[in-house]
């Protein structure tokens, strides 16, 4: 049928141009010594070369723009916009035009017309103009479907199609990374660190207009990409930030749990969802490109059955003098525990206090913070281990080492001693 359709010749053209912005004209310059042969033969043709930018002839950019000469690349998360214009090259009055224009993807069909109505007539030598706008989410195949349907003032109803195949392509390359650190000593869950590597995979620069984590509910986000300087943080990448093609730039956020999340113990587990990145960026004269990945997931850490975390440590302790640290301990699991307290000597480090002592009984979800007191008998940054918990009901052990870590100074200085 589409055949038949192509051998017949019809009464309307159908033309259709893709909407780009110009680019900036490119010469080669050709430079020589005042030595040479030449003189300053090729600086004088330059300098009368209407397309060089004055008192920079040498540059390959001039400061003139010229309009696409092919199709180009399109690449994902572009606006794509076409032009479409309908021609009636006959000596007949043409009625009930109808121009319909469809983007055919790998998933769907989407209908890209203004207006789905028909236009009653079309006079000879007049035309009817269409400009469709999309912005592309797919990466892969796709097909442009411009069709163009009319009646004769015979009554004659005559139908035509024109395909316009192109490719979208993947303008960047995203890959993350987390990291889990203590939030703080009294929190039950962890901060996450994420890091987003981002690549230009494209053949010109980019100008990264915005990079952000959009946090999902369970998480606030703080954004670690600017240096503190007056009101106003600065970026870290400058004022101006381009991604060069085949540059890549790392992006650091800190996601904390919210309160009503981050105090119940055990909630935060398995896979959860962190949040996605939405990306903005522009090339060539002003383009603007716009990515949002999908839902970002990790693997929350485990804690195991019992988790052992700091509230209070001092950051300085004295040589062979006794301090104070309180431990909250926290049952993690679905099921009642009963735990003993075992303290054992290190080498470094010496626990004041009884050692094997009963805490009683810890129901799933709940907490208790526990004083502790120990000295340390060597200088230097120490490690506090040896901490053990035993459940009874299990007779299963937990073992505690490198808890944390505290400077010991020496509280006199040589002359003293």
């Amino acid at each position: 049928m589409e055949v038949n359709q192509a051998k017949q010749e019809h009464l309307l053209a159908l033309k259709v141009m893709r909407l780009t912005k110009p680019t900036l004209f490119t010469n080669l310059p050709v430079t020589c010594e005042d030595r040479d042969l030449p003189g300053d033969l090729f600086g004088q043709l330059m300098r009368e070369d209407p397309s060089t930018i004055k008192g920079a002839e040498a540059l390959m950019l001039g400061e003139m723009l010229t309009l696409p000469q092919n199709f180009g690349n399109i690449f994902l998360g572009e606006t794509f916009s076409s032009y479409i214009s309908v021609h009636n090259d006959s000596i007949q009055v043409v009625k009930d035009v109808l121009v319909k224009a469809d983007l055919q993807t790998s998933s769907q069909r989407l209908n890209l017309s203004a207006s789905n109505s028909a236009v009653a007539e079309l006079k000879p030598e007049s035309c009817i103009d269409d400009v469709i706008h999309h912005e592309v989410k797919e990466i892969g195949t796709h097909i442009l479907v411009c069709a163009v349907s009319y009646t004769t003032q015979y009554g004659e109803k005559l139908y035509f199609r024109k395909f316009f195949k192109f490719q979208v392509l993947k303008p960047l390359d995203v890959k993350t990374k987390f990291y889990n650190a203590e939030s703080d000593l009294s929190s039950v869950t962890d901060e996450v660190f994420l890091e987003a590597q981002i690549q230009n995979i494209t053949t010109s620069p980019m100008f990264m207009e915005k990079v952000s984590l959009e946090p999902s509910m369970m998480y606030n986000v703080t954004e670690l990409n600017t240096v503190a300087s007056g009101d106003d943080g600065e970026s870290t990448f400058g004022k101006m930030s381009y991604l060069q093609p085949m540059d890549t730039r790392q992006y650091l956020y800190c996601l904390k749990p919210k309160p009503e999340y981050a105090e119940k113990a055990g909630v935060i587990k398995g896979v959860t969802v962190i949040g996605k990145l939405d990306i903005v960026w522009k090339t060539n004269l002003g383009e603007r490109g716009r990515l949002q990945t999908s839902q970002l997931q990790r693997m929350a850490p485990g804690y195991g059955d019992i988790r052992l975390s700091l509230e209070v440590i001092p950051d300085t302790v004295n040589l062979e003098e006794p301090f104070d640290i309180i431990c909250r301990i926290t049952n993690c699991s679905e099921r009642t525990m009963d735990l003993v307290l075992e303290m054992c000597n290190t080498r470094s480090i010496h626990w004041c206090g009884v050692s094997g002592r009963q805490l009683g009984k810890l129901c799933p979800g709940a907490f208790l913070s526990l004083p502790l007191t120990l000295l340390s008998s060597v200088q230097g940054l120490q490690s506090l281990s040896g901490l053990r918990l035993t459940d009874t009901f299990l007779k299963r052990t937990y073992e505690y080492d490198d808890i944390a870590q505290v400077c010991v100074v020496c509280p006199y200085s040589s002359n003293e001693r």
